[in-house]
């Protein structure tokens, strides 16, 4: 790890916290991270995968060290480091749910935006190639009117067996899919066809009141445009995530998080067929638009409001509003 760049403090050594650490060393805009988790088996974990890696003392001597803060802890924490790094006077990157109290939340992204303090929050499809190339389409016409979107997601086992580290993930509190999957989707939707608003929402739990969700239906008006939600887990089956936006001149399907198709009635194309790895394209595009949001220039990332808005909806639909 020799690189000059930009700083980077990673609180939080779970799965995103390593996966954030492997991609920034690989990226020239960034140098050495530096990291903490309280954890001190997650810190051995950390250090296994990336020898040579700063593990700090506390998550105060990281963000004292630190150009900008990235935060992948369980959500329940993301407030706590946010204001420590803005009284510190750093950017904050903190991965997605932004929280799971809205009230809180909403004192959250007010104190960034009255400090002034830069902010975005990691919806890792943001820059990927599958959304630019659907948003340009969209403003260019190509689709045509968006008449719906359906948005699915399954799991044959929530939390995923690589999750498995992450036992927080299975309980209502701060887990489930809806915040941890749902949300990238809903944040694609709201960015792609505007402000969304929900009109029903039925999810279901098992009997053990501490578990999180096993299944959601709900249905959403994105700006005018009818929006379906069908959430589920359990079942022997390949794991399912996509979003369709049903376009009357042609329609786009966002699935495997990172891979598009298209079709003008016919069948699905495949579309950038010659993108090798396009999650890990995708990667790159994140950390691509990281730099330059530090950096003050253009990027495409979305702010804690925005984040606030998908969390709200998020909230709303687990309570069955």
């Amino acid at each position: 790890m020799t690189q000059t760049g930009h700083k980077v403090g990673v609180i939080g050594l779970g799965i995103m916290g390593r996966r954030m650490i492997t991609n920034l060393i690989k990226h020239s805009g960034f140098t050495d991270p530096c990291a903490w988790d309280p954890d001190p088996q997650a810190c051995a974990n950390a250090l296994a995968e990336n020898p040579g890696l700063a593990i700090m003392e506390d998550a105060d001597v990281v963000i004292a060290a630190a150009d900008l803060v990235y935060i992948a802890t369980p959500p329940l924490w993301h407030r706590d480091y946010a204001e420590r790094a803005m009284a510190a006077g750093k950017p904050v990157y903190s991965e997605k749910p932004l929280g799971v109290d809205v009230v809180e939340s909403r004192r959250l992204v007010t104190a960034l935006e009255d400090s002034g303090t830069p902010n975005v929050v990691n919806f890792i499809q943001a820059a990927s190639r599958a959304v630019t190339l659907t948003e340009e389409r969209i403003a260019g016409g190509a689709l045509g009117d968006i008449v719906g979107a359906d948005i699915i997601v399954h799991f044959a086992r929530w939390p995923r067996d690589w999750q498995a580290e992450a036992d927080w993930l299975r309980f209502r509190d701060q887990g489930g899919y809806s915040r941890e999957v749902l949300s990238h989707f809903l944040y694609v939707t709201q960015r792609l066809l505007g402000p969304i608003k929900l009109l029903s929402a039925q999810p279901v739990y098992p009997a053990d009141p501490v578990l999180c969700e096993t299944h959601i239906l709900a249905a959403l008006d994105g700006n005018g445009v009818p929006v379906s939600v069908f959430g589920s887990s359990g079942g022997a089956g390949p794991d399912r995530v996509e979003i369709t936006l049903w376009g009357s001149q042609r329609s786009h399907r966002l699935h495997d998080w990172f891979f598009l198709q298209s079709s003008d009635g016919g069948e699905w194309q495949q579309e950038f067929p010659e993108v090798e790895d396009p999650r890990d394209e995708a990667f790159g595009l994140q950390l691509d638009n990281v730099a330059a949001w530090f950096e003050g220039r253009a990027n495409i990332l979305p702010s804690a409001r925005d984040a606030l808005a998908v969390q709200e909806l998020v909230e709303a639909m687990l309570a069955g509003g």
